[in-house]
């Protein structure tokens, strides 16, 4: 099974997200909406950049159970509430994602299902087939375009 970034030369090239991913063999598991919740179920306070980081943290506990990790993750889609700013989400959610690239799909929307909510994630995982050991989703920088150095400031947004 493999996990293949595709990022063709003539495109914009980010380090937080690759234009397509494609996966050949192997399952897939869906992982509905997280939303910033705690083990209780209450949506943790101080808005939609702790929410964010939790639902990220979710879902990373997610990929743990099933024996993977944040490379597994061939498409994110993230919904944020009419009520705050992309920034208020992203930079908390990398924080806790790091430079992992995948697919993504950023949607700003009137309201979530669950009242309190400002920030749902949700993710589409490339599983090895039954019986087979996972795989290392690593690829080299030619495949998941050039990402600056750890130590150099990330770029802006893409508006």
């Amino acid at each position: 099974m493999t996990l293949t970034h595709v990022n063709p030369s003539t495109m914009h090239q980010n380090p937080y997200f690759s234009q397509a991913t494609l996966v050949d063999g192997g399952r897939l598991l869906f992982i509905g909406e997280q939303n910033g919740v705690d083990a209780s179920g209450e949506i943790v306070p101080g808005g939609a950049g702790p929410q964010a980081a939790q639902a990220v943290e979710q879902l990373k506990a997610i990929l743990a159970d099933v024996g993977v990790d944040t490379s597994a993750v061939a498409k994110l889609t993230v919904y944020y509430s009419k009520d705050v700013t992309l920034d208020d989400v992203f930079g908390p959610a990398i924080e806790r994602w790091g430079r992992q690239p995948t697919a993504i799909t950023v949607l700003q929307v009137y309201a979530l299902g669950r009242e309190g909510a400002v920030v749902g994630i949700e993710a589409v995982v490339s599983l090895p087939p039954l019986g087979q050991p996972e795989e290392d989703h690593t690829l080299p920088s030619s495949v998941v375009g050039t990402a600056p150095p750890p130590q150099q400031p990330a770029p802006p947004l893409p508006k």
